[in-house]
């Protein structure tokens, strides 16, 4: 068993791993700027962010479940915060502010799905429409541009080198990945998604645990979107826009699958996350048409879950080998 589980996590793995080494190669070859080392940091600090919030959409995604919301959730947080910014509330209240009303879209969200038994899928998209709506009536549609002082706090480095963006990112990424892998609520996240039939006939309350994880993805949508904040200095219109379908990508280019029960944190999402964007900043660095941007990363969605599909049939012909009897 032991032997088939890294077989079959190595199987997995790989070709992101594979794809990751190509892609810095090929831009490296056409611009040496992009093998720069500070350019490097950058794609870092600019993956910070989607790692977060791909960091959060894997718990959903271990659950066989999946979270459109996180880019509407990002939205309306910052919105709230910069209208609370603007108008002199303290930096404490305003963190905690958004953090409570991430964790109740996070709870309204699991309680449709955990409670009322309705598909992840249609509930997130109404969250996702409600939210953007909610977000822009609470700005007005229009930017708002925040103080100085928190574009410093975004570029700020900690010892002189560690740009904040990537510790915050670092923190919640090493967080996570102990919680899925060395704790038993981990454990029951794998359980769930596997089979949630299976998993209730062994004691586990399967309703507690997506509550907990959708609430878990919209916290990280929470944090992602503060630091996002941070670096840019205002809120736009657009601002987490198209963020959810970044943050799956991440996810199932890093191995998590979209059945559920199959993959994590390190160095899956983190890997996918830093691939992403290494390819948009590889786009901009060699002066490719802006036009093909959407399209680059529509084949990077579809080949991520062409991958996953790939996974899942190479998983279930090993799976059938082993219980053939010999």
């Amino acid at each position: 068993m032991a032997q088939f589980r890294k077989l079959r996590l190595r199987f997995a793995a790989d070709p992101t791993r594979l794809m990751f080494i190509a892609v810095f190669l090929v831009f490296s070859v056409l611009s040496p700027r992009f093998s720069d080392p500070r350019n490097l940091l950058n794609i870092l600090i600019q993956s910070s962010s989607a790692a977060i919030v791909a960091t959060g959409m894997t718990f959903v995604l271990l659950t066989a479940g999946i979270d459109l919301s996180v880019g509407s959730i990002m939205f309306v947080t910052a919105a709230v915060a910069g209208k609370m910014i603007l108008s002199g509330w303290p930096a404490w209240a305003c963190v905690l502010t958004v953090v409570v009303l991430g964790a109740l879209c996070g709870g309204v969200n699991a309680f449709f799905i955990a409670r009322l038994h309705m598909i992840p899928f249609i509930v997130t998209l109404a969250a996702l429409y409600l939210g953007r709506g909610l977000g822009l009536w609470i700005s007005e549609t229009r930017a708002m541009n925040l103080p100085e002082s928190l574009l410093r706090i975004g570029t700020a480095k900690f010892l002189g080198w560690i740009p904040a963006p990537v510790l915050a990112a670092a923190g919640v990424v090493t967080l996570a990945h102990l919680v899925i892998r060395r704790t038993i609520f981990g454990r029951q996240v794998y359980a769930v998604g596997y089979s949630a039939e299976v998993a209730k006939r062994a004691g586990i309350n399967t309703a507690a645990i997506l509550t907990r994880v959708y609430i878990i993805c919209a916290l990280c949508a929470v944090v992602g979107g503060i630091v996002s904040l941070a670096q840019l200095g205002a809120v736009s219109p657009t601002f987490g826009a198209n963020r959810e379908f970044a943050a799956i990508a991440a996810s199932v280019l890093g191995g998590t699958s979209l059945f559920g029960g199959r993959g994590g944190v390190l160095p899956g999402t983190v890997l996918g996350a830093v691939l992403i964007q290494m390819v948009e900043n590889g786009l901009v660095i060699v002066n490719a048409d802006p036009y093909i941007y959407p399209m680059i990363t529509a084949s990077i969605i579809f080949l991520a879950v062409l991958l996953d599909s790939l996974r899942q049939r190479r998983v279930a012909l090993l799976s059938r080998r082993r219980t053939i009897p010999d």
